[in-house]
């Protein structure tokens, strides 16, 4: 909510303090060797959540919370990306960690989904802190600003963003399997290249037969050559060399580069040219490494760095480009992975190793039909990818897009016979009042209920200790509106026997009844 916007008819600003109550001092942090230690030989049915930031990160043998809350991430949430969430509901009995605060929306003021929604929409620019790990303290956290709708607003707005963000996720899901068959559908066009089955008919056409042989890589290359391992800068003078990164399986990202200052003799050794073959040697991820890319295209001066190998083909034996494909097929890729080896953090394959990688390798003018039949139908693939990349960001802003509308008031209709935000909110902040000043003497010469009271003897109904007005309680929820037990005991300023016996009078008069609020028990003025 920005300052200065007006709101809607019937909707008023506040901040998330007045509207939540904050449960923070009732979590309790357990590391994962506690949480190990207390689940171990426990059977299923006797774990519950253990929730974390963002969500939940474990099982623990017991539970701090039974009932449906707001979890809103305190550090390490992902508080400027506005596809991720950063408050979550959880219900039923749980557990929570110190990394995010529990928050109870007040019961006939402000709907849960309402508020976890628009915690999610937030911009939290000014109310997080650090820089490397965010953190959102509760002092800041209470500041927060609150736009309330009407609470009838509220649960429409709430069912309307279910409806509408489920299918958003529904898109967004079918979109990621797009992107898995397109995947699927690149890894057959490599199978059948590398197997002959790309080539099949054509052959035929041909009269030719299959003369496909199996190679080592290092029988059809040349040369093989580590790069360079002085540190380079990120600013000129000096040469263009790649980082590792720019190399990816079948491409080379030409903006990944960095500088450095090299002799003429070094450049003219490790100058990249058209047709040489990059393999990485080194990465932290298993899939990048030994990968392979093909220099296509080449429109400046690059050398490369000792985290990549350059490989020569012997243009006689084999095309660059059909080697390129071969090392990407799932046969080969199989192969280099199981030469991998792990040393300090890092994964890296020798060229000796590389040298090892044994594929089939047809007549050089079938390495040139496949090559070319493989790239045109991976051009229709990235084609499509092109397309699912503009699909996804067309549904990426749909998120927020929603979430903005639906705080502005704009997503469902809006009904002036709702009871407006101001009067809630007044009536809550006089039961909060009310219960803040319990313990102090009352006007009647009682003491008021503590704050905190203890849990109340249901059972117990002792004669009030003098005459009251026999719709007392009524009265009270007539002006407050509906009140749990706890918070009209507080307002009506009696000792808790005295109110017990009060409200089983009323009770008896049908002055008095029960309202289910969202699960929340209420009380209500009857008539």
């Amino acid at each position: 909510m920005k300052e200065g916007r007006e709101l809607p008819v019937g909707w008023s600003a506040t901040r998330l303090e007045e509207v939540t109550e904050i449960l923070d001092s009732r979590r309790i942090p357990l590391n994962a060797d506690e949480r190990k230690a207390r689940i171990a030989d426990k059977n299923e049915s006797e774990l519950f959540a253990y929730y974390g930031a963002t969500g939940q990160v474990g099982w623990i043998d017991d539970f701090l919370f039974d009932e449906q809350l707001i979890l809103l991430g305190e550090d390490g949430v992902p508080f400027f990306d506005p596809l991720r969430h950063k408050a979550y509901l959880a219900s039923g009995r749980f557990w929570v960690n110190n990394h995010a605060h529990v928050l109870r929306g007040v019961a006939g003021l402000a709907d849960q989904s309402y508020l976890a929604s628009y915690l999610n929409q937030l911009d939290y620019t000014g109310f997080v802190t650090g820089s490397t790990r965010l953190k959102l303290t509760q002092a800041a956290m209470r500041g927060i600003p609150v736009p309330l709708a009407p609470l009838i607003e509220q649960r429409r707005i709430a069912a309307k963003l279910d409806t509408t963000l489920a299918a958003v996720d529904a898109c967004r899901q079918r979109l990621d399997g797009v992107a898995a068959i397109l995947k699927r559908f690149r890894q057959a066009v490599l199978a059948t290249a590398t197997s002959g089955e790309l080539t099949r008919e054509w052959r035929e056409e041909r009269g030719k037969q299959d003369s496909t042989e199996k190679v080592s890589l290092g029988e059809v290359i040349l040369e093989m050559r580590n790069g360079l391992s002085p540190k380079p800068t990120m600013s000129p003078p000096g040469t263009k060399i790649l980082r590792i990164g720019a190399v990816r399986s079948g491409s080379v990202d030409w903006e990944d580069y960095r500088y450095l200052d090299l002799s003429a003799q070094e450049i003219k050794a490790f100058k990249l040219q058209l047709d040489d073959l990059l393999f990485t040697r080194y990465n932290g991820t298993l899939e990048f490494v030994g990968v392979c890319a093909r220099v296509g295209d080449l429109y400046d001066e690059y050398v490369y760095p000792d985290k990549l190998i350059r490989a020569r083909c012997d243009l006689g034996r084999a095309l660059p480009a059909y080697v390129e494909i071969t090392f990407g097929a799932d046969n080969v890729r199989s192969q280099v992975e199981g030469c991998v080896k792990s040393s300090a953090g890092q994964k890296g394959i020798s060229g000796a190793d590389l040298k090892g990688i044994r594929f089939s390798l047809p007549p050089i003018e079938e390495q040139q039909e496949i090559v070319r039949r493989a790239q045109h139908l991976f051009t229709l693939a990235d084609q499509l990818e092109a397309r699912l990349t503009s699909a996804r960001k067309i549904v990426d802003r749909l998120t927020p897009a929603l979430l903005a509308k639906a705080f502005r008031g704009e997503l469902v209709p809006q009904d002036p016979n709702d009871e407006p935000a101001s009067v809630l909110l007044e009536r809550i902040r006089a039961a909060r009042q009310a219960q803040a000043g319990a313990g102090k003497p009352s006007r009647r010469g009682r003491p008021k209920a503590a704050a905190a009271p203890e849990p109340i003897n249901r059972n117990a109904a002792p004669a009030p200790s003098e005459p009251l007005p026999p719709d007392l309680l009524a009265q009270l929820m007539r002006e407050c509106g509906a009140l749990s037990e706890r918070a009209l005991l507080a307002a009506s300023e009696l000792d808790p026997a005295s109110f017990q016996a009060q409200l089983a009078h009323e009770r008896s008069l049908g002055a008095i009844g029960n309202l289910d609020d969202d699960g929340q028990e209420l009380l209500e003025a009857v008539g």
